[in-house]
């Protein structure tokens, strides 16, 4: 049965082929800070309000002057294609059906121009800070061209973290899997083409250098201090990212969830701040917004509903957090993810629980 995103999970880890699988769920080093992701929403309690007459808690809400149906968009991701043949697409159809918007790796396995044409949310373009700057220009001509909303720039990632999994399987792409937009060769190796290709140099220049040559916002991914957030600010970003990689990059930095309390404070009202790492309840959407976020980004659980049972997997699993999110917003009493309190929420250490 398919009740739960762990349960998928469970059933994703069944049918991948082992390498695959370390691939998509593993972290970097002993995977402290990929653990420190999900625990930390385990440490939240919900502070519930009763007789509060909640029947149907509104869910839409608006980010950069967009609605959104639910504070939830689906994070960025390469090659989809590893783990079910209609990659990209499927998601996105799953997605459309729930008005879901999808933030597009510019390592897709299906072109921009095919995932327009089967969107029926708003499209995100994520990209990475190459050494070619050419290369990244033209994805995101494309993109805009394509009818993408925003261009995310990943900022966490002047080369790939130290995934131990993957080299311990010595972890190479099959064929037939690689990237539907970039050109070149040499993907197979996801960790050697990021040393060769990835600008290890990479500053603030590159935000500069991003809003010149496109009309489309500009969204950091992978802030997580309050100094960063501010300089964001200053730099004139148009949203910025919560993130630490999905546990990828660096590991023993904070969990996501630590580090949005201060990154939110830190931008204030001057643009959207959204969660990317450890959602796996929709409860934890609600604790994000409590705890500062305007909306979450959701990672592996995505991939794991492709893998078990393509679109529909991908639907159900967002139809689970959808459905979860609405339970526990009507067992709190809240009427509005627009208007979701910081008192309901508290954790275990204030609370006098023992934290671990």
């Amino acid at each position: 049965m398919r009740l739960s995103l762990g349960d998928y999970a469970r059933l994703a880890r069944e049918r991948l082929d082992p390498p695959v699988w370390d691939f998509l769920d593993g972290g970097a080093g002993e995977e402290r800070t990929l653990l420190a992701n999900t625990t930390a929403f385990d440490r939240v309690r919900l502070r519930p309000t009763v007789l509060s007459g909640v029947t149907a808690p509104e869910l839409q809400t608006k980010i950069l002057d967009r609605p959104w149906a639910v504070p939830l968009a689906v994070a960025p991701m390469a090659y989809h294609t590893l783990v079910h043949p209609e990659g990209e697409t499927a998601t996105v159809w799953a997605a459309a059906r729930r008005g879901v918007p999808v933030v597009v790796s510019m390592f897709a396995g299906r072109t921009f121009e095919d995932l327009a044409a089967a969107a029926g949310a708003p499209l995100w373009l994520q990209t990475y800070c190459l050494r070619d700057r050419a290369a990244v220009r033209r994805l995101v001509e494309r993109a805009e061209h394509a009818g993408f909303e925003a261009v995310v720039l990943t900022v966490d990632t002047p080369r790939l973290g130290r995934r131990l999994r993957d080299l311990r399987n010595g972890f190479r792409l099959p064929p037939g899997v690689g990237p539907a937009n970039l050109d070149g060769d040499g993907f197979d190796s996801p960790a050697g083409h990021a040393l060769t290709q990835f600008d290890p140099a990479q500053d603030w220049g590159w935000v500069e250098w991003l809003r010149s040559v496109t009309r489309l916002p500009v969204v950091l991914k992978g802030i997580l201090t309050a100094a960063d957030a501010a300089r964001a600010v200053t730099a004139g970003v148009d949203g910025i990212i919560v993130s630490n990689h999905g546990g990828r990059q660096l590991d023993g930095v904070p969990a996501s969830l630590d580090a949005l309390p201060e990154v939110a404070a830190a931008a204030g009202d001057a643009c959207p701040v959204l969660l990317d790492g450890g959602v796996r309840r929709g409860a934890d959407v609600l604790v994000a917004r409590a705890m500062g976020a305007d909306a979450v980004l959701l990672g592996r659980p995505v991939l794991y509903g492709l893998a078990v049972d393509g679109e529909e997997g991908v639907a159900r699993t967002l139809d689970l957090l959808v459905d979860e999110l609405t339970d526990a917003m009507t067992l709190t009493g809240t009427a509005s993810v627009a208007a979701v309190p910081p008192e309901l929420v508290r954790t275990k250490s204030t609370e006098g629980e023992r934290s671990g």
